[in-house]
């Protein structure tokens, strides 16, 4: 069953509870179901150690430890010289 859909756009803010409270009322009937699209600043990225200290801490990696894992040295393959013609 497709239902016809029209758009509003609306201004709010979002408080300590991440509620959101709209600016004005909204024209809609109590009790009726809507889609939301939420559109918000991009924040500052986050900070690279951050990245790091998740990365070190998820569990997707923990294979990585394993010393079956650990199949190249240092000796392996050829030393790249960029500056070579």
């Amino acid at each position: 069953m497709n239902t016809q859909m029209t758009a509003i756009e609306m201004i709010g803010t979002v408080d300590d509870n991440r509620q959101i409270h709209l600016d004005q009322s909204l024209s809609i009937p109590p009790d009726t179901r809507v889609h939301l699209i939420i559109m918000y600043p991009v924040f500052d990225a986050i900070p690279e150690t951050e990245w790091y200290r998740a990365a070190a801490q998820n569990p997707v990696f923990a294979s990585l430890h394993d010393a079956a894992e650990d199949i190249y040295a240092l000796t392996d393959g050829e030393p790249f010289d960029d500056n070579e013609k």
